[in-house]
């Protein structure tokens, strides 16, 4: 079993809670929603119940329908029909890919009102209005997100729980780990990139360190989500289709905000605003806004309209980059392995970051300012996030960068409500010009 941090969380909801509220697990499809809450069912529980609403029978839906009132019989019938025998306070039901049956997340509700069993939600693209239509939103549901394995995950994955200690002792003592420690540790970091979180393709990969069988499964988890975008965006799927596959080649240029001109001259964001918000609540993609005034708060003067679109799985873009070729052909996997990123190859190492950095944000926002009058006036700031009271800029750089111009303007301009400026780059921990240098691994420290 693949170890993951929400199984922690989901313990302490079963012991705050008690059983006066149900926990929904939101995240894209094959994060390992599924997985992690029928394992956290076998594990914590004396017997469970898992109805998946993707394939779930007519006669099951009907108890939904005809007996929801009758509690006693609604639970009599559900027991018989997957011949599992329900204990109070110690059975589970879980409701998997509930999305599509919004009915029965409705009567949540009434179900922890009963108060004789826990329950569990997961689901993708639960906000969207087509999923909630005449339902009224139960108050008793509480939400967790799940995402992609993290690094420290995929180390255990790998069998490595030693590890990761060390870098969060290094990260907050800022100190460096060692020339031999760094480059072991980065090694590692460069599959966790090409491999990405997904749990298949992780699986894949674990069995032999196989790139090819990973790249297969995530070329699946592809076609996955081209199939929900002609299920579940009607009549806009056209436009989702163009955005999502144009996610590659934007984060190719070097300034990376999307232009909808490539889509089209006539392109304009109210056009295709539904086919942005669509791939946004699917989790899969991260969303990065335009903090046009710092000194008024992040969210405060985000524009919606400017922003960068990046890839929820770093390893899923690698795979999308290239999914009209042959995984042989893929130039991405040499180039991080022996470390020889191009300049439109670094967006990986951006949208790494930007992966990392949305486990600790629900947001996240980037500066950018362009002055054709004054050009020494333009700055580009690829992350801001908050320190405190303060708000911290972080760059990406190459490990063999030159100089940080954008970052030094932008620390002059805003120093009143600067607090640390962070670099993350390839190599080790340094603090150099009052400016934290930090390999990309500890991103998500931050």
């Amino acid at each position: 079993m693949l170890r993951r941090k929400i199984y922690d969380e989901l313990l302490a909801w079963k012991k705050y809670s008690n059983g006066s509220s149900a926990m929904m697990i939101d995240g894209a499809r094959r994060v390992g929603k599924s997985f992690i809450a029928e394992e956290f069912a076998k594990a914590e529980y004396r017997s469970h119940i898992l109805i998946d609403f993707g394939r779930v029978s007519k006669e099951v839906l009907d108890l939904f329908v005809n007996d929801g009132v009758d509690l006693d019989l609604f639970f009599a019938k559900l027991s018989a029909f997957f011949s599992t025998v329900l204990y109070r306070r110690e059975s589970l039901i879980i409701f998997d890919e509930v999305q599509q049956f919004p009915l029965a997340r409705q009567m949540i509700k009434y179900l922890v009102a009963d108060g004789r069993y826990d329950y569990l939600e997961t689901g993708s693209l639960i906000r969207l209005k087509k999923n909630v239509q005449d339902i009224i939103i139960p108050s008793e549901e509480e939400h967790i997100d799940m995402f992609p394995m993290d690094f420290e995950e995929f180390l255990w994955a790998m069998g490595d729980e030693a590890t990761y200690p060390l870098i969060k002792n290094c990260f907050e003592a800022k100190k460096p780990l060692g020339a031999a420690l760094h480059r072991k540790i980065m090694n590692d970091f460069r599959q966790y990139i090409l491999v990405g979180g997904m749990p298949q393709a992780v699986i894949a990969y674990l069995d032999g360190k196989n790139f090819e069988a990973a790249d297969f499964a995530k070329r699946r988890i592809l076609r996955l989500y081209h199939e929900d975008v002609a299920k579940f965006a009607e009549g806009y799927e056209d436009k989702v289709f163009s955005v999502f596959d144009g996610i590659p080649s934007q984060l190719s240029r070097k300034e990376k905000k999307y232009k909808l001109s490539s889509l089209g001259k006539q392109a304009r964001f109210r056009n295709y605003e539904d086919s942005f918000v669509w791939l946004n609540e699917a989790m899969i993609v991260n969303t990065c806004f335009n903090a046009t005034d710092p000194h008024v708060g992040l969210a405060a003067s985000a524009d919606n309209a400017t922003a960068k679109y990046y890839m929820a799985d770093t390893g899923l873009l690698v795979t999308q980059t290239f999914q009209d070729k042959k995984f042989t052909d893929n130039e991405l996997y040499r180039a991080i392995l022996f470390d020889k990123l191009n300049i439109n190859e670094g967006m990986l190492m951006e949208n790494i970051v930007a992966q990392m950095l949305r486990l600790k944000s629900p947001r996240l926002y980037f500066y950018s300012r362009s002055d054709n009058l004054h050009r020494e006036n333009n700055m580009e700031i690829d992350f801001l996030i908050l320190d405190g009271k303060k708000i911290a800029p972080v760059e990406v750089k190459s490990g063999n960068y030159r100089q940080h111009s954008s970052l030094d303007k932008f620390r002059r301009h805003f120093s009143s409500v600067i607090g640390s400026s962070y670099i993350l780059y390839s190599k080790d921990v340094m603090i150099k010009d009052d400016i934290i240098h930090l390999p990309l691994y500890m991103a998500e420290l931050l």
